[in-house]
């Protein structure tokens, strides 16, 4: 199983955990992760998740978050093709660094994006049968998978 995590799953577990929701999402995300690094799963990242990472705000939450991205086990690199299909997904209304995720979903034939931001879950769902990947908010996938 491949899994794709968008930036804001990266950033849930050091998020505020005052929400009943966010701490669930956090502690999904973080047994993800744990079945990541025992290679039960494999972590399919890529540049644009390090690029978001890298503009993040707080330097504390970036370093925290920079140093989950050591486990990653492979990561897709951003080429012509890449953007050409992300320049396509712009115009199914995905926005631009959503639209270059879930083209390296594709490219890195990832099985599953995660993702907390329920309005890119909206919209990436409802174009399902044009982009051919798998989203789902991480709690829910957990669910289904146990």
């Amino acid at each position: 199983m491949k899994i794709y995590f968008d930036v804001c799953c990266l950033n849930r577990p050091f998020d505020t955990q005052e929400q009943d929701r966010l701490r669930l999402e956090a502690e999904a995300i973080l047994l993800i992760m744990q079945h990541c690094v025992t290679k039960e799963w494999e972590w399919v990242s890529s540049e644009v998740v390090e690029f978001e990472v890298d503009k993040i705000p707080d330097t504390l939450k970036k370093k925290r978050v920079q140093a989950l991205l050591k486990e990653i086990e492979s990561k897709v690199m951003v080429d012509e093709k890449t953007i050409k299909r992300a320049l396509e997904l712009e115009d199914m209304g995905i926005g631009p660094y959503d639209a270059l995720h879930v083209a390296c979903v594709e490219a890195g034939r990832a099985d599953i994006l995660l993702t907390v931001d329920d309005a890119f879950l909206k919209i990436v769902k409802q174009n399902q049968e044009k982009n051919g990947i798998r989203v789902e908010n991480p709690v829910n996938w957990l669910k289904e998978v146990f």
